[in-house]
């Protein structure tokens, strides 16, 4: 049984409340914030009073004399959630990190807030993120750093560095973040947490402010495969909201974790274990292979001949399509504006200029470049024809297997700083998840090991457009027979 559906069904009993769970989780977000910067509201009022008629909810309906309550419209009913700070909450800051949107306060929800509040969740919090969803660790905040839990002096990943850092520390149980090319996955492997991208398309991005449309996905970060699972089949399904959203039946994920693996077939693309992965990473990943292969698991070889080019090409696609979508901010409609500006134009140019970070800039930047007169054909058009050669190189490989075994980042946490003014050493952090994002396919990191300084390692599962099922399988398999018990020092 999953953490969540403990705490729920310990909540429906009785035998605890939906208020003392909240006042749990925010007195451990309050006491932790401080040196861990994850948090950029906290919502202790909102959340109690949230938390208080989910209470009235469960004792209005307790219907058995032993003080047992059924709640099956309400599978979240009391627990604690947060949200990464890029995700509309009505009536809480949504500022991306950023200057520009400042303390933005949306008047809607997203449509996955709207799912989980239907489910239960009490949201206690919006979490730091880097500028736009833009970064690998959670450097680029326009208001601090977020600091790994397991070693404060490295970064958490990013871009959901803060909704991973809050699942890691034990302030909550499941956080939702956005992945646009491992914004989930790689802070979720440098925080020794589960973090999963499912298909584009299986969750509404309705609410969710855009970086890269063709590449945006909303996912979970939880402490167990089960607890993600639960909230994803909360979040998942066809919304009219969202023309993006496919009209796919959504699967009992939870199930699927009491179903062995035996027979699956996990494909290894040697290429991966190569040339820049750190060592530690490199044995904790073949040990990884070795301990499927004994619970049952078939591995076979693979190749994904275009996977090389991924990085170039995601980041050509992703900065052109952000260039577009940051375009709206501009002093005008919401969010920060420039002061004391003699004309229009000087309005525009100094409230961009003042608003965004440097990482965004550059990004706006790259992404005009591609996109201009001269240069289309050569860079956007032909990443566009890449990302099919790459997608054409997993459909080959899920003919042989049904699901992809990688490393999730190419080394554990690293130290802040260390790599801030080397762009192109921070965005090979992604180099094991961009992948996923440019073929739409879903993804899973899950704890495999811990390195000799002490730092989690995570390991990467992808798989075919809607085997979100197997990925719980597989992921749910390897926890069970291998879990990670070691604790970050900074925890609840």
């Amino acid at each position: 049984m999953s953490s969540i559906s403990k705490l729920r069904d310990a909540i429906a009993r009785g035998e605890t409340t939906a208020r003392a769970a909240v006042e749990s989780a925010l007195a451990a977000a309050e006491k932790l914030n401080g040196a861990l910067n994850a948090f950029l509201e906290i919502d202790r009022e909102g959340a109690l009073e949230r938390a208080d008629a989910i209470d009235a909810i469960i004792r209005s309906e307790r219907k058995n004399a032993d003080g047992t309550s059924a709640l099956p419209a309400m599978p979240l009913a009391g627990v604690p959630v947060a949200i990464k700070d890029n995700i509309c909450v009505r009536g809480m800051q949504t500022s991306c990190g950023s200057r520009i949107l400042g303390l933005y306060h949306p008047p809607y929800n997203a449509t996955v807030i709207e799912r989980l509040i239907a489910a239960g969740a009490v949201i206690i919090g919006k979490t730091n993120c880097d500028e736009f969803a833009m970064g690998s660790s959670n450097e680029n905040s326009a208001f601090g750093p977020v600091r790994n839990p397991w070693d404060t002096a490295r970064v958490p990943g990013g871009s959901s560095g803060g909704s991973a850092a809050a699942v890691a520390a034990g302030i909550v149980p499941i956080a939702l973040g956005s992945d646009t090319g491992g914004s989930v996955r790689q802070p979720a492997s440098l925080c020794g947490v589960v973090g999963i991208k499912p298909t584009y398309g299986r969750v509404s991005r309705y609410g969710l402010v855009a970086f890269g449309s063709s590449l945006d996905q909303i996912g979970v970060f939880a402490r167990h495969a089960a607890d993600a699972a639960a909230v994803l089949e909360v979040i998942s399904g066809r919304d009219p909201h969202d023309a993006t959203t496919a009209d796919v039946p959504v699967p009992n994920y939870a199930a699927e974790l009491n179903t062995e693996i035996k027979g699956l077939r996990l494909g290894i693309a040697r290429e991966f274990l190569g040339k820049g992965l750190d060592g530690e990473v490199r044995g904790s990943i073949e040990k990884s292979i070795d301990a499927y292969r004994d619970l049952g698991a078939e591995i076979v070889d693979i190749d994904l001949p275009h996977a090389k080019y991924a990085i170039a090409v995601y980041y050509i696609i992703a900065t052109a399509e952000a260039s577009s979508n940051l375009a709206r901010f501009d002093g005008v409609r919401y969010g920060f504006r420039a002061e004391d500006a003699p004309a229009l134009r000087d309005m525009y140019r100094r409230t961009r200029d003042e608003g965004f970070g440097p990482e965004v800039k550059r990004r706006i930047m790259l992404g005009t470049y591609v996109l201009s007169a001269g240069y289309y054909d050569a860079y956007y058009l032909k990443a566009q024809q890449v990302r099919t050669l790459l997608r054409q190189d997993f459909a080959n490989a899920f003919a042989k297997c049904d699901a992809v075994l990688t490393p999730t980042a190419p080394t554990p946490a690293f130290l802040s700083g260390e790599k801030v003014d080397d762009p192109l050493a921070m965005y090979l952090n992604d180099i094991f998840t961009v992948t996923a994002n440019l073929a739409g396919i879903p993804g899973i990191s899950v704890p495999c090991d811990v390195s000799s300084d002490g730092l989690p390692i995570g390991l990467q599962l992808l798989g075919p457009n809607w085997s979100e099922p197997s990925l719980f399988r597989l992921a749910g398999a390897y926890e069970l027979a291998n879990p990670v018990k070691a604790l970050p020092k900074v925890h609840a």
